[in-house]
């Protein structure tokens, strides 16, 4: 199952890659798949206790949420 969620977690990942180097008209749709990516990957830090992989994700997932909340909100 983790082996699943890491395959569709850099997936995830690369299609925002994708997104952010097609333009600034996808920044939205880059921050979603980012976050989702990330917090995917966050599932697999924990399953794996790699408290690097941990600290990467969680700090991550945090400034891209504040980045979906602030483009939301504001």
């Amino acid at each position: 199952m983790i082996d699943a969620i890491k395959w569709v977690a850099s997936i995830v990942i690369i299609i925002a890659v994708i997104l952010r180097a097609s333009g600034d008209e996808y920044h939205m749709y880059d921050l979603i798949f980012s976050f989702t990516g990330t917090t995917l990957w966050l599932v697999v830090s924990f399953a794996w206790k790699d408290k690097a992989l941990i600290l990467l994700n969680a700090v991550m997932g945090f400034t891209l949420l504040s980045g979906l909340v602030k483009d939301y909100i504001l």
